[in-house]
């Protein structure tokens, strides 16, 4: 009697466990898709940012290099056009990162350094461990009493 029991007690055990692994998973594969999809809406919102920043700089940029065009033919100064050089870069960047292949590059880029100089990444003194996060929160709480 007993081992039936005991037999029964294990095929609920093993069963109990596989729904919790089960669940387990299916949390995990929720929260990467959540983690995704808000990496996926921070970098949409990026990139529609530095498009609109393109509208206002654009115009800005058009404007400045219409005044410092006519301001160099009226006082027949070309060193009054200077101010378009570092402009002109910025502009440049911005169409880059709004509509070009900057992100792309730097995606690139990201996994190049993933790939073959990971070492960059290591945060100092190591990964953080449960044990130093404890000592510096009993260092700052204000409550804590010594055992």
């Amino acid at each position: 009697m007993g081992f039936i029991f005991s037999k029964s007690m294990n095929e609920n055990l093993r069963a109990q466990q596989e729904f919790m692994l089960m669940s387990s998973r299916l949390q995990l594969e929720r929260q990467l898709l959540m983690q995704n999809q808000m990496r996926e809406r921070q970098t949409a919102m990026q990139i529609a940012w530095t498009r609109e920043f393109l509208k206002y700089f654009g115009t800005f940029f058009g404007l400045a290099a219409i005044g410092l065009t006519a301001g160099a033919i009226k006082k027949k100064n070309p060193g009054v056009l200077l101010p378009i050089v570092p402009l002109s870069f910025i502009f440049a960047y911005q169409y880059d990162m709004g509509y070009g292949t900057l992100l792309q590059r730097i995606k690139g880029e990201a996994e190049n350094i993933l790939d073959t100089q990971s070492a960059l990444l290591e945060p100092p003194k190591g990964p953080l461990t449960f044990e130093e996060l404890e000592k510096i929160r009993r260092s700052q709480s204000k409550f804590f009493i010594e055992k």
